[in-house]
């Protein structure tokens, strides 16, 4: 392969949909694309054919056919692109150009590396390794399975896999990429390979319609979540009820509560994970990135409540993120955190919500497994399935 990295020149191949600001048009995430460009690559090295589109699997298994924006051969080695559709979720990487560049190897493997335009993790707390690109592991597993799938019956057994994503860096500066210590471009992201548009108004419209729904089926208590993946935990924890009674709120736990109080139900559990109930916490009721960061000071005052030392309670006011922070807990053995996490998001729930309701809280991690929760519960979540949506 080249040492030089792919720079693409414009092209006008495809374009993609306008956005809607009011609509409700699902897109594609960074790393469908990123994995679906990859797949295209590597079939046009393995059959020696160009190619205008490609089939994917996306990570929730569903099955999706993608317009190649190019596929170019140089030298040994394909380059194929995507322009990523976000639909009408309001994200700065609409219309943004997926490459990937791919070498096949007789070496087993596939080896993902990062080019221009996709960022590098420079920082703890983001369950990825410092130094490596900002490809998720949701992505990274999707890329992987595509590639393994177009080898499959060949005589190569790896491929090396570069993505980079042209403008990316400037589309960075509208994301809180480098606070969070990932520089130099965007993240490849994505737990579904579906985006949603959580932050639209129509969104926060259609989290009053599930409440009113719930209401009308005679159900008294709720299960707040704020995507797909928690809500999927969140079945597990509470198979005693009905699907109408889970609903994905997004970042509008402030809007579902206040609706369930006032539609007279009883009870509105929220599930969620660190990060967005570290914000909860603090009184954030719209937990979107763009509107509020987590409290690093409030957490570290939980953690001096608990009794942890001085220095684990200073490197918390430095934390990268609230992951982090659960990661530094751990290692300096401090628990209940978590818990009183629950706890203080119950307190802010309840008052938040106007009137009577019942607001447990539960937090769980990555993957599924049972972290905190107000009142205190031990019984943890089965396996959750392979499909999973935004945490």
């Amino acid at each position: 392969m080249s040492n030089t990295p792919f720079v693409p020149t414009p092209s006008a191949r495809t374009t993609v949909p306008p956005r809607d600001p009011k609509g409700q048009r699902e897109g594609f995430t960074t790393g469908a694309c990123a994995a679906a460009s990859a797949k295209a690559a590597v079939r046009c090295l393995v059959h020696g054919t160009e190619l205008t589109e490609i089939e994917t699997t996306l990570p929730n298994r569903s099955h999706v056919v993608f317009t190649l924006h190019r596929c170019e051969r140089h030298d040994g080695r394909v380059v194929c692109s995507i322009l990523k559709d976000a639909g009408d979720d309001p994200d700065c990487t609409h219309g943004a150009e997926i490459v990937a560049e791919v070498v096949l190897t007789a070496a087993k493997g596939v080896r993902i590396v990062g080019g221009p335009g996709v960022a590098v993790v420079t920082k703890p707390g983001l369950g990825l390794e410092v130094g490596s690109p900002a490809v998720n592991p949701i992505p990274r597993r999707n890329i992987t399975e595509m590639v393994e799938e177009e080898l499959e019956g060949t005589t190569y057994a790896g491929a090396v896999v570069t993505l980079s994503v042209p403008f990316g860096e400037e589309m960075a500066k509208k994301t809180t990429n480098a606070r969070l210590g990932l520089l130099g471009g965007i993240s490849i992201l994505g737990t579904t390979g579906i985006v949603k548009p959580y932050s639209t108004a129509a969104y926060r419209a259609s989290v009053v319609q599930a409440i009113d729904v719930a209401k009308q089926r005679g159900l008294t208590e709720v299960v707040l979540t704020t995507g797909g993946k928690s809500e999927l935990y969140a079945m597990r924890l509470h198979p005693h009820l009905p699907e109408d009674a889970f609903i994905q709120v997004g970042d509008f736990v402030g809007t579902g509560l206040r609706h369930v109080a006032r539609r007279g139900l009883l009870r509105a559990t929220i599930v969620g994970m660190m990060g967005k109930l570290s914000k909860m916490a603090d009184g954030k009721m719209q937990t979107h990135a763009a509107g509020s960061e987590v409290n690093m000071e409030l957490l570290a005052r939980l953690a001096t409540a608990l009794g942890g030392s001085d220095a684990l309670t200073a490197a918390i006011r430095v934390a990268n993120t609230a992951r982090h922070v659960l990661e530094l807990c751990q290692t300096h053995e401090l628990v209940g955190i978590t818990s009183l996490i629950c706890q203080k998001v119950s307190e802010v729930g309840t008052r938040h919500a106007g009137l009577p309701l019942d607001v447990p809280v539960i937090l769980v991690d990555f993957d599924g497994a049972l972290l905190g929760a107000f009142p205190e519960r031990t019984t943890p979540p089965s396996t959750p399935p392979e499909t999973a949506s935004t945490p």
